[in-house]
């Protein structure tokens, strides 16, 4: 082989190599950060992980939400009106986080089935739903509201 043609293929070999590297240790990184969404009827049926970050949205039970008298710690449970599924946060909650309203929690579910929430996120207003939150309920064939469609 001549020499010029072996430098080359070597520039070639190091830079495939060394993209390869980078693109893997972008991939690593990011693996962390997924988020991904389940309605509470995949949750229930144990399709969502535990041990991992994920958010889980739908209605707020009505008569579900219990506070703490000596802490910040709020539980309630949020359902897509097939399944619903316990959350347990501890901090302030979203001026806009009502009983019956949307809700949006994200955080780590247990081994027992309950979401200890690092982050509750409320409707906007009473026209916004989280597109996910929509989903599920569409697919359950409800509307916001808890009734049939």
């Amino acid at each position: 082989m001549h020499p010029v043609r072996k430098q080359r293929l070597i520039i070639v070999l190091c830079v495939v190599v060394f993209s390869s590297l980078a693109v893997g240790l972008a991939v690593y990184a990011l693996r962390g950060n997924i988020n991904l969404f389940y309605p509470p009827a995949e949750v229930a049926a144990g399709l969502a992980p535990q041990g991992t970050p994920i958010r889980v949205g739908g209605m707020v039970v009505a008569g579900s939400v219990e506070r703490s008298d000596d802490s910040l710690a709020v539980r309630f449970a949020v359902t897509d009106y097939q399944a619903t599924v316990p959350v347990v946060y501890e901090g302030i909650l979203p001026d806009l986080f009502d009983e019956g309203q949307g809700a949006v929690a994200a955080g780590v579910l247990g081994p027992d089935g309950v979401l200890i929430a690092s982050e509750v996120l409320a409707k906007h207003d009473e026209n916004y739903m989280p597109p996910e939150v929509a989903d599920a309920l569409e697919k359950a064939g409800r509307s916001p509201q808890g009734q049939l469609l």
